[in-house]
């Protein structure tokens, strides 16, 4: 069925936030699943006519990135993180564990609808391993005790935070957040544990400060760049700007004395001292 007036409204106002319509293709897939709990046809031709650009192409965009759900999602999309370093603290016994609870496997939803489960690569947040997501606020330090009582709480309807975030809304909220409509839970939670603020905690202790650098570096070829008291920065490794700054000089020595220390004519005399 098409979709309604008011989200085809507020489709066209996506479109408008951006110098090209196009550009606001993603958000837009996202308000279709706020609206829709999927990618729908629906959504996809609405798009493309809104944009200009053929349904194939945005057919394409949905199909790519995995944040964008052909199929119905629960409630709540929970995320268990199985990459390295989440698999190796736990994070495959989680989903294991999970996946036997719900009596669902990888990208399938509870009968009661309440409950997505995924298993996710990284999220980015290493520091707190293994890490779950529920509707992409982060849950940090799990087990699989804490992960089945987290589950167990959102289908009874139990208010559950983000570690480092806000109350978990539902999947549907949360997409319309994504599509850039605020709910006014942005300040709710903090955004970052002590975890992710040890090596700022620790440049404090220390006085550690950035050097400062003359002019900005803009070199792209790896070439290192120089502080206001010469010593180089970045781009090299200390034996390689060693030998940087060694050859140098053996240049501007040569120089001076008409030798050209790469073996060719400097004036009259070669390396070897020959005429």
């Amino acid at each position: 069925m098409p979709l309604q007036d008011t989200t085809y409204g507020e489709l066209r106002e996506i479109a408008a936030r951006y110098p090209q319509a196009r550009s606001g293709l993603l958000p837009m897939l996202h308000l279709v699943q706020s609206a829709e709990g999927r990618i729908t046809p629906e959504g996809i031709e609405a798009c493309a006519d809104l944009l200009g650009i053929t349904a194939a192409e945005v057919s394409g965009v949905a199909t790519f990135y995995t944040m964008y759900k052909r199929k119905p999602v629960g409630d709540y999309h929970v995320g268990v993180c199985t990459n390295t370093l989440c698999a190796v603290m736990g994070g495959d016994a989680i989903f294991e564990r999970l996946k036997d609870h719900l009596e669902i496997g990888n990208d399938e939803t509870t009968e009661d609808g309440k409950v997505t489960l995924e298993h996710l690569e990284c999220n980015a947040a290493c520091d707190y391993a293994p890490v779950m997501m529920v509707n992409w606020e982060f849950m940090d330090n799990m087990t699989p005790a804490s992960a089945t009582q987290l589950v167990d709480d959102l289908r009874s309807g139990v208010e559950v935070r983000s570690t480092r975030g806000p109350r978990i809304c539902t999947w549907r909220e949360a997409e319309r957040v994504l599509a850039g409509f605020p709910d006014d839970r942005a300040d709710e939670g903090p955004s970052a544990g002590p975890a992710s603020l040890v090596g700022v905690e620790l440049a404090r202790e220390n006085g550690w400060t950035a050097p400062p650098t003359d002019e900005p570096d803009d070199r792209t070829d790896g070439s290192p760049s120089r502080h206001a008291d010469g010593k180089f920065m970045g781009g090299r490794t200390g034996a390689a700007e060693q030998a940087d700054t060694s050859r140098a000089e053996s240049e501007a020595k040569a120089d001076e004395s008409g030798v050209d220390t790469k073996g060719g004519s400097n004036g009259e005399t070669d390396t070897k001292g020959e005429k």
